[in-house]
């Protein structure tokens, strides 16, 4: 990182960053070599030390075609925006927490890990603990859990 001065490192204030943000990009490979790039809704745990990533979609498309494909994929999510205007256009500097990784990605298959999958991802957004799944849902949904080996944070505030 080249702002080492905006590097946060600290695990709780990590995932205090986490618990902020509304939406998640994975990277992944296209056929053609280039970035697709995916925002979608999240949870999060931490499991033996580590961050875990939860998000669903379809079962079938292009995402989950190359989820299929590439093992390891990467991640970032921001938030905390805001303009810092300054008398100069020079002067102009933007307040940010954005936080960027890479993991080991796979596609649930029990409805039992569906369902704690999508408790965390209830959990990023709502206060409710009262949540009640349709199994059949869960069963047409593919959830995705990655599980994440390095990853950074910055701040500008």
């Amino acid at each position: 990182m080249r702002r080492k001065d905006r590097e946060i490192t600290d695990q709780a204030v990590m995932l205090e960053a986490v618990r902020e943000c509304d939406c998640v990009r994975i990277g992944l490979i296209d056929e053609d070599g280039l970035a697709y790039m995916v925002p979608v809704n999240f949870g999060h745990t931490v499991e033996n030390g580590s961050l875990v990533i939860y998000f669903h979609g379809a079962g079938e498309g292009k995402k989950i075609d190359l989820i299929r494909k590439q093992p390891v994929v990467s991640f970032e999510m921001d938030c905390g925006h805001e303009l810092k205007p300054q008398e100069t256009g020079c002067g102009y500097s933007f307040a940010f927490k954005s936080i960027m990784g890479k993991g080991d990605i796979s596609i649930l298959e029990d409805t039992d890990s569906k369902k704690e999958a999508f408790k965390a991802i209830f959990a990023q957004y709502t206060d409710r603990k009262d949540i009640q799944f349709n199994d059949e849902a869960i069963k047409a949904t593919a959830v995705f859990r990655l599980k994440v080996t390095e990853w950074s944070c910055k701040f500008h505030e």
